[in-house]
């Protein structure tokens, strides 16, 4: 079984994690990178984070 770190609440089920998405323009062919980071849902604590890749038209100048 799986545990947040912070608050040892157990993580076992979709909703006990929270998925957040977050931008971060490139500069460059109007793209910018699609970041993750994955909270628990009980206290807020980041259990990890990811780059999904690109997305067109975020934005970039």
């Amino acid at each position: 079984m799986v545990h947040c770190p912070d608050c040892e609440t157990t993580l076992a089920d979709e909703s006990d994690v929270e998925f957040v998405e977050m931008d971060a323009t490139t500069g460059f062919l109007a793209a910018s990178k699609r970041f993750y980071v994955a909270n628990c849902a009980e206290c807020g604590n980041t259990l990890g984070s990811g780059v999904a890749g690109a997305k067109g038209g975020g934005g970039a100048v």
